[in-house]
């Protein structure tokens, strides 16, 4: 893996000792709040403080009232209600958000997930067939549906309607839905854009509520579930997202629905979890049903209604995921090695592998291991029903998806966004698509996307690092796509002689600046050579502060990213 390049921000000056004169904070904070666009005492209260009266009114997206009119229809006439959600830990959330708000007050509902091999994503002509031999007369398509137009048009055929809450970027107009809710869809006026498909049905929920005058405490026990998607769906973790995640955070750590406090308890995380536990525990136990077996078994789970068959179901959920693992690192080790092998190894700009005996399900998790590994964009296909079916992970600045368009003769059907995308194509082309893919990566890489960069928001030394430092720290969580945890750099540190290598180049660190007395402990994934290398002389580290829990107490510790020797 090549070393990052250190990217240190710049620091806007006057606009850090304007914040700095409003809020008596740090200027290390204030640093960090321009960077993040809030540049005015207002911004920052608001940034600080995030509450539910600052969401916005969900009749601001287009189509909302039109949504709402025919579920208010569906409801007082007793038609039957079908909750079509995609497999993954976004669609799965949005089908159970969106059945527990209903249930409370209506029974003549139905809800359906596709099979991930047979039927792939999004809304498919088996989930219409469905509908219609169940008698559903309305579908309301969560986390998917925006380029379902066929499909549409087919259930209107059979006299079924359609509402969509889709966050994914229309293509060919809109579908022939009663109402395309999407705050990407060129006309919505919506004044956030980047909310995840749960976020959606919860907009929607929230009018439903609004039109029939329900208390907003009805709202507030769905929002871990809100939380879950907007980590795992890895949407920016700013604006109305935010605000979400922090109100669902601290629904899910204080009075979680049975069926996420069953799946806490079977990840073995101590509370209260943050956004990681719940990208890197919650999220795949979540995503293992719908990998290698059934998205429902993730629904039964999140609607469970005891603890006694919440915990069953979280735990089916847990085996599901050790052989998900299994299957996964088996793959990623095999992929890997291809790669290694390949004599154009080193001249190569993308990777392309595939295997007829790779699992359709995991493919896109060995996609993103090799785009880490080798930091080139990568493409990882297997067969399915005859056909080469593919996942692409790219990485940072080069966009993904307008590559795949100038394959698109290559493909039966493609998809995706700039970072990552699937695809699916004959057999007979991959050849041609793994010159053209490699010569498109080679025309259109840039040097900077090309070889890693790590950035980093501001220098700190490690005596500045105190409790009160850490609690004003915490405040700007939850962090995530476009409000990371912030990584600073600390010069001068040295060894203390306790530091000791763990296993795969791993390192548990004991630092502390040249000369000073306190003592910090930390942790280096991947860089215990280069710790060997560098340990018997002062370095420079770039790491971000985070909490551990060990032997049944938590401590500060420092996630150390990389290490550098003195220029």
């Amino acid at each position: 893996m090549k070393s990052p390049r250190w990217q240190i921000s710049t620091i806007d000056e006057p606009l850090v000792r304007q914040l700095q004169d409003a809020l008596q904070i740090d200027p290390v904070f204030c640093n960090l709040l321009v960077q993040r666009g809030i540049t005015t005492l207002e911004a920052a209260q608001h940034f600080f403080r995030p509450k539910w009266e600052d969401l916005h009114d969900p009749f601001l997206m287009q189509d909302m009232d039109r949504a709402v009119g025919r579920l208010d229809q569906a409801l007082k006439s007793g038609e039957r209600i079908l909750l079509y959600g995609d497999y993954d830990v976004d669609g799965t959330t949005s089908v159970a958000l969106m059945y527990s708000f209903l249930s409370r007050f209506y029974q003549n509902l139905d809800y359906y997930l596709p099979d991930r091999d047979k039927e792939g994503y999004g809304v498919s002509l088996a989930g219409v067939e469905y509908a219609r031999e169940q008698g559903c007369a309305l579908v309301i398509a969560m986390d998917c549906g925006i380029k379902a137009h066929d499909a549409v048009i087919i259930a209107k055929s059979y006299g079924i309607d359609f509402i969509i809450c889709d966050h994914h970027l229309p293509e060919g107009g809109l579908p022939d839905a009663v109402a395309n809710l999407d705050p990407k869809r060129p006309d919505c006026m919506y004044p956030y854009k980047d909310l995840s498909g749960c976020g959606i049905s919860f907009k929607f929920a929230q009018a439903l509520a609004l039109y029939n005058n329900t208390p907003a405490e009805e709202l507030m026990g769905l929002l871990d579930l809100v939380a879950v998607s907007i980590a795992c769906d890895i949407v920016p973790m700013t604006g109305e997202n935010r605000i979400l995640a922090h109100l669902g955070l601290h629904r899910l750590n204080t009075t979680p629905s049975i069926g996420l406090w069953a799946l806490m308890q079977r990840t073995n995380r101590p509370t209260p979890l943050n956004i990681n536990d719940l990208v890197f525990a919650v999220g795949p136990l979540i995503n293992a049903a719908g990998r290698l077996g059934d998205a429902r078994e993730a629904v039964r789970m999140m609607l469970s209604t005891d603890r006694h068959s919440a915990l069953d179901a979280a735990g089916k959920l847990v085996h599901r995921n050790r052989e998900r693992r299994e299957v996964d690192f088996a793959m990623a080790d095999e992929a890997g090695q291809r790669v290694l092998s390949q004599p154009d190894m080193e001249e190569n700009k993308s990777i392309v592998l595939f295997s007829p005996d790779w699992h359709k399900g995991i493919i896109g998790i060995a996609a993103s291991r090799m785009a880490e590994r080798f930091h080139r964009p990568a493409v990882i296909l297997t067969e399915s029903n005859g056909r080469a079916v593919g996942s692409a992970r790219s990485v940072p600045g080069f966009d993904l998806y307008a590559a795949l368009q100038d394959c698109e003769d290559l493909f039966y059907s493609y998809g995706g966004h700039a970072h990552a995308a699937g695809m699916q194509m004959p057999i007979e082309n991959i050849d041609a698509f793994v010159a053209r893919f490699e010569q498109i990566v080679r025309q259109q890489i840039s040097d900077i996307a090309e070889n890693p960069v790590l950035e980093i928001c501001s220098a700190l030394q490690l005596e500045d690092i105190t409790p009160a430092f850490w609690r004003m720290l915490k405040r700007f969580e939850p962090f995530g796509p476009h409000n990371r945890n912030p990584v600073f750099y600390a010069e001068d540190v040295e060894d203390t002689g306790s530091s000791r290598l763990l296993d795969n180049n791993h390192v548990r660190l004991s630092l502390r600046s040249v000369g000073g007395k306190a003592v910090f402990g930390g942790i280096a994934f991947g860089l215990g050579e280069l710790f060997q290398s560098l340990k018997d002389r002062p370095f420079d580290i770039a790491f971000n502060l985070r909490e551990e829990y060990w032997r049944g107490e938590r401590g500060l510790s420092l996630q150390v990213k990389d290490m550098r020797a003195k220029n």
